[in-house]
């Protein structure tokens, strides 16, 4: 008989007040705004019928808000678990800043697109156009491509890619050790990776998606 697989339920928080004003969040602290509280709620409703026994979240407070209206009349949720490996990608020196600053530096050559480039991905797809124009297509692809270089005291996708491939090898042995259903409230870049490294995706195609805030990602294990 075919082993029934346990489910991995996988989402975004909502949208906070960074996201809003189109700042580069990273591991800063920034709240769900109202719009994200819906998120919240949108997630929980979508998962009103699905039965988890263990819940993850960041220590960020938008994990863990969002998960909490997932977890209402959840009897059967008896382990909520902290796991930093899940966190959003840290931007270093970019944490904080605007898109709009981020777009005119590069406009003014006052950004060294080798050391700063892979940002371009955390960017809305208007101020990804808005780049596009500044940098040319060739090179806006090249840089948008990346996938190994880090902001000043940040992090690369490949080094979030490291860090989320160990805990999905964790989380695989504690599921089919204990044959539980998991759900996970995470963040866009670590979601990212996730999905890469579950979907057996391409850099290119990881780096081009765009991680919604109201979706939720399932997985059987």
């Amino acid at each position: 008989m075919k082993r029934v697989k346990n489910k991995i339920y996988l989402f975004r928080h909502g949208q906070t007040v960074y996201n809003r004003d189109h700042r580069f969040t990273g591991q800063s602290e920034s709240r769900l705004t109202a719009k994200g509280r819906r998120h919240a709620l949108k997630i929980a409703k979508e998962l009103k019928n699905k039965r988890f026994q263990v819940a993850i979240h960041t220590h960020l407070s938008r994990s863990k808000d969002t998960l909490k209206p997932v977890l209402k009349g959840r009897p059967e949720c008896k382990l909520i678990l902290e796991d930093d490996r899940m966190i959003e990608r840290s931007y270093g020196e970019l944490q904080g800043t605007t898109h709009d600053q981020f777009i005119d530096k590069i406009g003014e050559q006052s950004y060294d697109l080798r050391v700063h480039g892979d940002a371009i991905e955390n960017l809305s797809p208007e101020k990804r156009e808005k780049a596009e124009k500044f940098l040319g297509v060739e090179e806006y692809k090249a840089i948008h491509r990346g996938f190994t270089v880090a902001a000043p005291g940040g992090e690369s996708f490949r080094d979030v890619e490291k860090r989320v491939k160990s805990f999905i090898k964790n989380l695989k042995k504690f599921m089919k050790k204990n044959k539980v259903n998991v759900a996970i409230s995470a963040h866009g870049n670590s979601i990212r990776l996730f999905r890469k490294i579950m979907e057996r995706a391409s850099v290119a195609e990881t780096v081009s998606w765009f991680i919604p805030y109201d979706k939720v990602f399932v997985y059987g294990v």
